[in-house]
């Protein structure tokens, strides 16, 4: 039998591959700038419930990645957009085999979320007594 450590480069450890570009924010920034360059503001308005912390965090991953490039534009008023890499782009067919992914199996997912979640408050329920 092989061993199943032996899939896995030692020399190759996780922390430097992009295995954060599944974060719940990383996907939808990337699709976002897909179409052109966007300003932060913008950004956090099309996307929704993110804190300003949490966005530009992603936004900084997403460029030392370099997956964004991050474009000042003198003012007045001065603007900040960001962009797409090339590299950047290469991530956008992985996106959408994501999204259609979700697209076909999200109700299954649910069930089972709501099956363990169930079985775990009965667990929960007998342990206590």
């Amino acid at each position: 039998m092989t061993d199943p450590t032996s899939r896995f480069d030692p020399v190759c450890p996780s922390g430097i591959a992009p295995i954060h570009i599944g974060d719940k924010w990383t996907a939808m920034v990337i699709s976002l700038l897909a179409e052109q360059p966007t300003r932060y503001s913008d950004i956090r308005h099309q996307i929704g419930p993110v804190t300003a912390k949490v966005l530009t965090a992603a936004l900084r991953g997403l460029e030392r990645d370099g997956f964004v490039i991050r474009m000042e534009q003198p003012g007045p008023p001065r603007s900040v957009h960001y962009g797409l890499t090339e590299l950047g782009r290469t991530l956008l067919p992985a996106i959408e085999l994501a999204v259609e992914w979700a697209q076909n199996h999200l109700a299954e997912m649910l069930d089972a979320q709501e099956a363990y979640d169930r079985a775990l408050s009965r667990r929960d329920r007998s342990a206590m007594g």
